[in-house]
């Protein structure tokens, strides 16, 4: 499915979205009103300058169209391998993106996030994975790292972290692993355009993280939220 098939189906009453390279902006029309969609298509790699544009239509909404829901959507290969950028300091470049949509979101901004394509390591970490509710389509792919630059990060043999992966969710990729972690809210099948406007009608707290709670119920962080818990009421 192409990202104008996607579209059209977000929003069947109409959209006017233009595309920039791999970079793409504009508005769709919803029965409850108007959304701003800004987004990367064909596993752009998240450098420098796509996050720069990304930062820059995130303030131009906040100044010209306060409170208006951001619709993030991502078909990203992670963030660009480049000395250039590297040099250049994207890891600041980076975060300038995720201060933006923090920004934005106590602006009272909505922020949905929605993997349509690919999403890897940072150029998904930075983007839709930062959205009050993340949710993906059945066919994305996504994933953070493979288990081979795993074994080589943390020393563990790729064996071992093989025979992890079949009993959790935290070692394997897959977006329904990501679902059980809770990481990705639900994936979306079906009538897109009213999971759209189901997600912007929910009355969760914006400011406060779920994510941990939704992994511990669906068994795919086991942990993650009962130490938290612990370390927040040992310290009070």
């Amino acid at each position: 499915m192409s990202v104008d098939d996607v579209f059209d189906r977000l929003f069947p009453q109409g959209h006017e979205i233009g595309h920039e390279g791999a970079f793409f902006t504009g508005r769709g029309r919803l029965g409850t009103g108007t959304v701003t969609v800004i987004g990367t298509r064909d596993k752009a790699a998240i450098g420098i300058d796509l996050a720069m544009r990304m930062a820059r239509e995130i303030i131009a909404v906040m100044k010209t169209r306060p409170g208006e829901p951001l619709l993030l959507m991502v078909d990203t290969s992670g963030q660009k391998m480049s000395r250039r950028d590297e040099l250049l300091g994207l890891n600041g470049y980076i975060a300038h993106l995720a201060k933006c949509l923090d920004v934005a979101r106590r602006r009272g901004h909505r922020i949905i996030g929605l993997v349509y394509g690919e999403a890897v390591s940072a150029g998904f970490l930075s983007t839709s994975l930062l959205a009050d509710q993340c949710y993906a389509l059945e066919q994305a792919e996504v994933r953070v790292m493979n288990l081979p630059a795993m074994s080589r990060v943390t020393k563990i043999p790729v064996e071992r972290l093989e025979e992890l992966s079949r009993d959790s969710a935290v070692f394997a990729p897959g977006v329904e692993n990501y679902v059980a972690m809770g990481a990705v809210r639900a994936l979306w099948t079906g009538d897109l355009s009213q999971h759209l406007k189901e997600a912007l009608a929910l009355k969760d707290d914006p400011l406060v993280d779920r994510r941990r709670a939704d992994g511990a119920e669906r068994g795919g962080r086991r942990l993650a939220h009962a130490i938290s818990a612990r370390v927040r009421d040992d310290a009070a």
